[in-house]
């Protein structure tokens, strides 16, 4: 594979978490693949700041719920295009509300994206990770996912699950020289966050012990370090990235 240029894919890297870690991954030598679903724009202008800083990136549409549209890019795209030395799933989305009232369809969109989708390209990387014997998977879990939070069944319930979809890949994997981690950050200052009320954001606060919300960049530091050679004996793991919160 050493003609073959290394590439990290990383889904849903147009902005927040999966942007930082774009970054990030390329400053660490890493062609950059990254997905979006909408707002173009956004993954575009990722795509020029990591060939600004003089490495390379391309920007792809996809929805990873869509089972076919993600074999088909991995197909296409990946397959004996580029060396995939590592997969970041981070695609997610919420639809917050109470169990009693959740509509079926918020509920399914949850998991069809943040746990399906993950397990789709996890799926389809470990193919191709597996005949090359090596290879790096994080996974993007969340401090909610090991705690739960109500009014968030749905998305608890996807992150909850990938968790344990990275323990058992881990263990299928590891023969092959592939490892499958788990980074579960705390509160993280993002998009997804910055519509929170003031009241609920100090609520938040008051449960670190750091007394400050995250960043992203500190997601995408402990993402770099699990695809990093330092990490090459790591695996099944959930690496918390929360300030000491617990909740």
């Amino acid at each position: 594979m050493s003609d073959l240029i290394k590439t990290a894919l990383v889904t849903g890297g147009s902005r927040g978490i999966g942007k930082a870690c774009a970054l990030r991954l390329a400053r660490e030598g890493y062609q950059v693949y990254l997905t979006y679903v909408s707002r173009p724009e956004e993954a575009e202008a990722v795509v020029s700041e990591i060939k600004a800083g003089g490495s390379s990136a391309r920007a792809f549409q996809l929805d990873s719920s869509d089972r076919d549209a993600v074999a088909a890019f991995f197909k296409e795209n990946i397959k004996g295009q580029v060396d995939l030395a590592a997969l970041v799933n981070n695609a997610g989305l919420t639809r917050d509300g109470l169990l009693i009232r959740m509509k079926d369809a918020d509920w399914d969109r949850v998991l069809d994206v943040n746990l399906t989708g993950a397990f789709t390209c996890l799926r389809e990387a470990a193919k191709i990770m597996v005949r090359q014997r090596s290879g790096r998977i994080v996974n993007m879990a969340s401090v909610v996912g090991l705690a739960g939070n109500a009014g968030q069944a749905n998305y608890v319930a996807s992150k909850a699950g990938l968790i344990g979809l990275t323990k058992t890949a881990a263990q299928e994997l590891a023969p092959r020289g592939v490892t499958v981690n788990a980074v579960a950050p705390g509160f993280v200052t993002t998009d997804m966050t910055a519509d929170l009320p003031e009241q609920v954001l100090e609520s938040f606060k008051t449960q670190i012990p750091m007394q400050r919300p995250g960043s992203a960049e500190d997601i995408a530091g402990a993402v770099a370090f699990l695809v990093s050679d330092d990490a090459s004996y790591i695996t099944g793991q959930v690496l918390s990235v929360n300030g000491g919160m617990h909740m």
